[in-house]
């Protein structure tokens, strides 16, 4: 039951992926993919976060209560679990389809990642003011409060598990980031 336009299409993709391969009798693989993060990011929290601060250190505006609790993975736990589902297209199976979530085993909350970015840059004052939209803390209109995808599935067929935690990601995010860039 998706609550956004950007969750209804992916529902509606994952559906046509699955007919497709159901009526071409072709192997397909569906990753449900949760906050992949890393370095080169140019969007997203964090990346938010930084520009925040750079432009104004004193105050971070956080859209949402804070307490909105996601999970992170990090850019290279993300290629090794894509690495490992190429193997399933050579599988000598007509049509085989398998749908796996791609996520961390644990979340991190907003108000955590703000205090990561501001510890990260070194910087001690900075006032953070939240901006809950709805009544419930979210940012905005279909923003999912709470979202940890179970990862069950693909560790217990393929063995693999994320290296980083959610908090372990997000910091080796900021510290990419501010290298890449401002150079520090």
């Amino acid at each position: 039951k998706p609550i956004s336009i950007y969750g209804a299409c992916k529902a509606a993709s994952e559906i046509m992926i699955q007919t497709y391969s159901r009526l071409y009798k072709i192997n397909s693989v569906i990753l449900r993919l949760a906050n992949i993060i890393g370095s080169r990011t140019t969007h997203g929290v964090i990346y938010d976060f930084i520009n925040k601060l750079r432009k104004n250190p004193e105050v971070l505006e956080v859209l949402g209560d804070g307490m909105q609790k996601k999970s992170y993975l990090y850019i290279d736990d993300t290629i090794k679990a894509m690495e490992m589902t190429i193997d399933l297209f050579n599988e000598d199976v007509e049509g085989l389809e398998k749908v796996y979530n791609l996520g961390n085993e644990d979340w991190i909350t907003v108000k955590e990642i703000a205090e990561i970015v501001i510890k990260e840059m070194n910087l001690g004052d900075t006032k953070i003011i939240y901006k809950p939209y709805t009544s419930d803390g979210r940012g905005w209109p279909g923003d999912v409060k709470f979202m940890l995808l179970d990862i069950e599935k693909i560790k217990k067929e393929l063995g693999w598990r994320p290296e980083k935690s959610s908090r372990e990601a997000v910091a080796a995010t900021v510290k990419d980031l501010l290298k890449e860039l401002f150079n520090t």
